[in-house]
């Protein structure tokens, strides 16, 4: 349920309700505001739990490195970016930042001196935030340390280092505006969609993009590819699992099963592992419960997608993949593919990674084994990693088996498939 605002954030409510009816060039100062502001500890929990429901930390604290002080690396279609630098350091971070500026880059995707930010940084999400939120997250971020850590220089080759091409870009693709809510839904649900769309922006790994990099927004939700480290650090391609109501999305999971999963980091079906980690442990686990409830409520309400008919394998694939199996998997996973909860998840009618239109995530969990959570009482001995001990073809057999075993309605994996994971 949305919390009713404070006095304090009523009185912030009426100060933007004011520039936005008479703009920013009247006597409402908004960095004036702000800074009247900056030591209001309720104001600042509330702009540090919105930064956790945003996962700032995830994508702007690099392994090792200080809280916020960027340079985590982004393996892109057009060549890898580098988070930035969001203390508040005046030289290398948003120290010199007015709010106007701040509030420029979430809600337009532009830097103070106007050059435009490339949506590897989720402005296409975040524009969506009320001015109260990205007021609380700014004053929560101009409170940390600062840090005198410069953001390394981007790595994309000609024409994509031309920041000025974004505007083209924007104006095919970009829609800047804050959340409205759907009166024809729950407040409850409003919530949800407000969390997941905007803050928690799950469609910029969950939905497929164009060949500009763009969400396709018929799709949103459906799943989607991108690029992330497997176990050992090596980066690959990874496929973020559909979460609409397919039977190869959250069709099998109920709405306690998704609550948990967010929450805890698993459920009766699966336990979190690989990129999604750091949703869970950063962001999800940390969350209220109602708020979990809502993104809940959200998601699962998500109609289905039309999906490609699939190819069914022949028996000779199904047979070598059945021996593969039988040999290194079912003692665990047994060979109903039901799982056991002290030993391994279910690959029958549940998980995601199994039923994902596109294999790569669970080849790489083949391939890599899965990187584990640091859940303090995570389930399962961790899987052992594959690379060594099978080649592409008894890789791509024993994952279409498990694919299309069990009612399982996965497609075939081939070796190239594989081969393209290695």
């Amino acid at each position: 349920m949305i919390k009713k605002l404070s006095g304090f954030l009523l009185a912030i409510t009426l100060a933007f309700l004011a520039i936005a009816m008479f703009g920013s060039t009247t006597e409402v100062n908004t960095d004036l505001v702000i800074a009247e502001m900056l030591g209001n500890e309720e104001m600042l929990e509330r702009g540090k739990y919105l930064a956790t429901v945003g996962n700032c930390a995830a994508c702007h604290t690099s392994p090792g490195g200080s809280d916020m002080a960027g340079g985590v690396a982004f393996a892109t279609q057009f060549g890898t970016i580098y988070s930035t630098n969001i203390t508040p350091d005046a030289d290398n971070g948003i120290g010199n930042w007015s709010f106007e500026d701040f509030l420029a880059s979430m809600r337009h995707g532009v830097r103070p001196n106007g050059q435009h930010l490339y949506p590897a940084f989720p402005y296409t999400a975040f524009t969506k935030l009320t001015d109260t939120d990205t007021a609380a997250i700014f004053l929560y971020l101009m409170s940390l340390p600062p840090v005198r850590q410069a953001t390394p220089n981007n790595e994309l080759g000609f024409p994509f280092n031309q920041r000025w091409l974004m505007t083209i870009w924007k104006a095919l693709y970009f829609e800047p505006g804050i959340y409205e809510p759907d009166e024809s839904n729950s407040e409850d649900w409003n919530r949800g969609a407000y969390l997941v769309e905007a803050l928690a922006h799950c469609s910029a790994c969950h939905s497929p993009r164009n060949f500009l990099g763009a969400e396709e927004t018929n799709l949103t939700m459906a799943g989607g590819v991108y690029s992330d480290e497997v176990s050992g650090g090596a980066v690959r391609e990874w496929f973020a699992p559909n979460l609409r109501s397919n039977d190869a999305g959250l069709g099998y999971w109920t709405h306690e099963q998704l609550t948990d999963y967010l929450k805890t980091g698993k459920n009766s079906l699966v336990e979190t592992f690989g990129p999604m980690n750091e949703v869970i442990m950063k962001s999800t686990r940390h969350l209220d419960i109602e708020d979990v409830d809502a993104m809940t409520t959200y998601l699962k309400s998500l109609p289905p997608v039309e999906e490609a008919s699939r190819e069914v394998a022949g028996n000779l694939t199904m047979g070598r993949g059945r021996t593969v199996y039988n040999l290194h998997c079912g003692t665990c996973h047994l060979p109903t593919g039901l799982g056991d909860m002290e030993m391994a998840p279910r690959l029958a009618s549940g998980s995601l990674v199994v039923l994902a239109e596109n294999p790569a995530s669970l080849i790489n969990v083949i391939l890599y084994g899965p990187e584990r959570s640091e859940l303090p009482d995570s389930w399962y001995d961790k899987m052992g990693e594959f690379q060594y001990l099978l080649d592409d073809d008894e890789i791509a057999a024993v994952a279409t088996f498990v694919r299309q075993s069990w009612e399982n309605p996965g497609g075939i994996v081939t070796a190239e498939d594989v081969a393209r994971q290695r």
